[in-house]
């Protein structure tokens, strides 16, 4: 195996030092409070990551339509949290939505447009919700949202580059998965 494959392996094991939600840790106002966010929790980083990969397993327009599905969800989902809108069992929702993207990584099943989407959706929207609740005071809604939106498509581009690299590599990428959605086990028992 090479170094180059083992990417999103090694990423989730160098940021285990972030677990949960990140309230109170930002960098920088709007735009780059918004971007750094989503890489300063390891729940957000391995979902995110994991909707890029599972996306380009699925191939077709699926690999564009399941990010962005994601991304207008945690749009909205970012715009009701920092609105003050409560969203119950958020932190459950995240730690599910890590736990069943790795599985869905691990087990790449064919996925239907009619549940694929909202199943993407509902995940992004509990994402979403979580970064506009944790948004800073002192950042620029706008440019906030707009740095989620750029760190968000980074890491499914990351993800979706890995599931490239990876795609003759499907033990391995189903290992990663797998690995994700233990991550996502751990996070739903410490919940």
């Amino acid at each position: 195996m090479k170094k180059g494959e083992h990417a999103v392996l090694v990423l989730g094991l160098v940021a285990s030092a972030a677990s949960h939600a990140h309230t109170g840790v930002h960098y920088g106002e709007g735009f780059a409070a918004g971007l750094a966010h989503p890489f300063l929790g390891l729940d957000h980083l391995l979902a995110m990551i994991a909707v890029g990969i599972w996306a380009v397993q699925l191939g077709g327009g699926r690999a564009l339509a399941i990010p962005a599905a994601f991304i207008t969800a945690m749009v909205a989902g970012a715009m009701l949290g920092a609105a003050g809108f409560a969203m119950p069992l958020g932190e459950a929702g995240i730690a599910v939505s890590v736990l069943t993207l790795g599985a869905l990584v691990a087990f790449t099943p064919r996925a239907a447009w009619y549940w694929a989407v909202p199943l993407i959706g509902a995940f992004g929207l509990v994402h979403g919700h979580a970064h506009g609740a944790e948004m800073p005071a002192f950042a620029a809604p706008w440019q906030y949202f707009a740095g989620l939106v750029v760190a968000t498509a980074l890491l499914h581009a990351f993800g979706a580059g890995g599931g490239l690299l990876m795609r003759r590599r499907i033990p391995l990428l189903r290992a990663g998965g797998a690995a994700i959605g233990l991550a996502g086990l751990w996070l739903v028992a410490t919940i």
